[in-house]
């Protein structure tokens, strides 16, 4: 991204920062922007518990994958008061029912390339996590993780799509019929295209923010986001992926309206 930014900047005589976003942050990025997804994710959580009656201090979450957004998604809800239970990555995963030791786990993992052999931890495999029984499951590493074939052993009470796409239309239909809170992913992980927004409105304004000032931004769109997509869910009797769906179309279909057929 820094040598888009500079092969443009070049051709046209100055730098022009607005042009692609995802770049480092000494040439313009925006600060937030690595654990923009999984803060995200964390927030429409939180939003979510609340929504259940629920309280996030002692939630059970597990986190399938350890990447950028599943490690950010980890330590974020410890830090907000949740039990990380369980994590995952491409090799296996580990389960604590006290929860987890992040920082030695992250040590751990730093070290060894994977989490698996953490000796604060069991081992379990992302089959297995994926059937804990928890307040929220994360699947934040691949697409259709959660299919027709298991759906029907997941024990949490919400699943969080920190990845794109880890829910089957299969998937959808029963964690439906179970009475499992979903939050789809064009809601729950948009924190990473909100603050890649965000590092383009501030490459325009060449001016920019503080990393406090862009995580709450973030959480202040989240909540609204949320907020927004459980009203049309209500009204309209329908899952949120449905109503987050929706409201967008709704929303392009009356921007379209306005603005009139010219020429």
């Amino acid at each position: 991204m820094a040598w888009i930014l500079d092969t443009y900047s070049m051709n046209v005589g100055h730098s022009v920062p607005s042009v692609v976003t995802g770049k480092p942050v000494s040439v313009g990025g925006s600060r937030g922007r690595e654990e923009a997804t999984g803060r995200g994710c964390v927030c429409t959580l939180r939003e979510a518990l609340a929504h259940l009656g629920l309280p996030i201090a002692g939630a059970r979450v597990a986190v399938q994958g350890f990447g950028n957004v599943g490690r950010a998604t980890a330590r974020l809800a410890q830090q907000a008061g949740a039990r990380v239970i369980a994590v995952s990555d491409e090799w296996g995963g580990v389960y604590n029912p006290r929860g987890l030791d992040l920082e030695a786990l992250v040590r751990h993992d730093r070290e060894a390339g994977r989490v698996g052999g953490f000796a604060g931890a069991e081992a379990l495999s992302n089959a297995e996590l994926l059937e804990l029984e928890c307040e929220a499951l994360v699947p934040a590493a691949l697409g259709h993780q959660l299919t027709g074939a298991n759906a029907g052993q997941v024990r949490a009470r919400m699943v969080v799509e920190g990845a794109n796409g880890p829910t089957t239309p299969a998937a959808d239909q029963i964690l439906a019929d179970k009475g499992i809170l979903l939050l789809p992913d064009i809601l729950a992980n948009a924190g990473g295209v909100t603050v890649s927004y965000f590092e383009w409105v501030q490459g325009l304004m060449e001016y920019f923010w503080t990393e406090e000032e862009v995580n709450e931004r973030l959480e202040r769109l989240m909540r609204q986001a949320f907020a927004e997509v459980l009203r049309t869910a209500q009204q309209e009797k329908v899952p949120l992926r449905l109503a987050a769906y929706m409201l967008a179309v709704s929303r392009v279909a009356e921007a379209t309206r306005i603005r009139g057929k010219y020429p």
